[in-house]
C-alpha cells in the first residue's frame, strides 16, 4: 500500500488516530485496496445494466475470492488513448492505490498511428510511475484490415511498454472469448448486436482471464 503525505487538520487527525492505535497495541489489519479502471466503453459497460458491466463483474469476481477491493469505473465511451492521457491525472484521486489501463480499442477503430497510441499510453504510465502506482496494462488485438505492419506495431505497444515500465500485463481484453482463434465479433452469443461490445455473459467470461493478474495487482498494491 502506498504511503501518502497529508497536510493540515487531516494530517493531525490521522496522527492522533495512529497514536491511539499504537498505544492500544492493536494488530494492524489489511486495508481496502482502491483501484482505478481507466478505459473506454469496454470498461464503462456500454449497453449494459450497471451490475452487468466489466467493473462490477470484476469486483464481484474478486470479492468471491476474498479480496476487499474498491474499483472506480474510469471508463468513458468513445475514449481514445489521447482521452485517457488527458484525464488520468485528475482521475487519480488520493486514495487510489493502483490502476488498470484498458485503452486502444477506439484508436484501432479510427486507424490512429500506433506511434501516437504508444506515446499516449506511455504518458499514462509515466503519470502512474510518478505517483508510485502499480499498474495492470490490458492489451488490444488489432484487426488485419490496416495491414500486417500496422497490426504488429499496435500489438507490440502493450508488452513493450509493460516491460519498460515494470507493469503487469494482460495480453488482450477479449482473450476470455477467444475460441480456436475466433474473433470477438464471431461469438454472437457473447456479444451485443453491434458486434463490438460484450453482453453480460461475455463480460463474465472476459473477467475470468485478467482476474488473476488483478489479484497480483492487489498484492503489489498492498505491499
Amino acid at each position: 500500500m502506498r504511503l501518502r503525505v497529508r497536510y493540515g487538520a487531516g494530517a493531525l487527525a490521522s496522527k492522533a488516530a495512529l497514536a491511539v492505535t499504537l498505544a492500544w497495541g492493536q494488530p494492524a489489519t489489511a486495508e481496502q485496496v482502491h483501484i482505478l479502471a481507466l478505459g473506454d466503453s469496454l470498461t464503462q459497460g456500454y449497453g449494459l445494466l450497471e451490475s452487468e458491466g466489466f467493473v462490477p463483474q470484476l469486483r464481484a469476481w474478486l470479492a468471491a475470492r476474498g479480496h476487499d477491493v474498491r474499483i472506480v469505473n474510469g471508463g468513458v465511451s468513445g475514449d481514445t488513448t489521447a482521452g485517457g492521457l488527458a484525464r488520468v491525472e485528475w482521475s487519480l484521486t488520493p486514495e487510489i492505490d493502483a490502476m488498470i489501463v484498458t485503452l486502444g480499442g477506439n484508436d484501432l477503430l479510427r486507424g490512429i498511428d500506433p506511434a501516437v497510441a504508444r506515446g499516449n499510453i506511455e504518458g499514462i504510465l509515466k503519470v502512474a510511475q510518478a505517483g508510485e502506482l502499480e499498474v495492470l496494462l490490458v492489451g488490444m488485438q488489432a484487426p488485419g484490415n490496416y495491414g500486417p505492419d500496422y497490426k504488429a506495431a499496435f500489438e507490440a505497444i502493450y508488452p513493450e511498454l509493460a516491460e519498460s515500465y515494470g507493469t503487469l500485463l494482460a495480453g488482450n481484453f477479449f482473450d476470455g472469448l477467444m475460441e480456436d482463434g475466433a474473433a470477438p465479433a464471431d461469438l454472437d452469443a457473447f456479444m451485443q448486436a453491434d458486434g463490438i461490445h460484450p453482453n453480460e455473459d461475455g463480460v463474465a467470461r472476459i473477467v475470468e482471464t485478467p482476474g488473476p493478474q488483478v489479484e497480483a495487482l492487489i498484492a503489489q498494491a498492498s505491499e
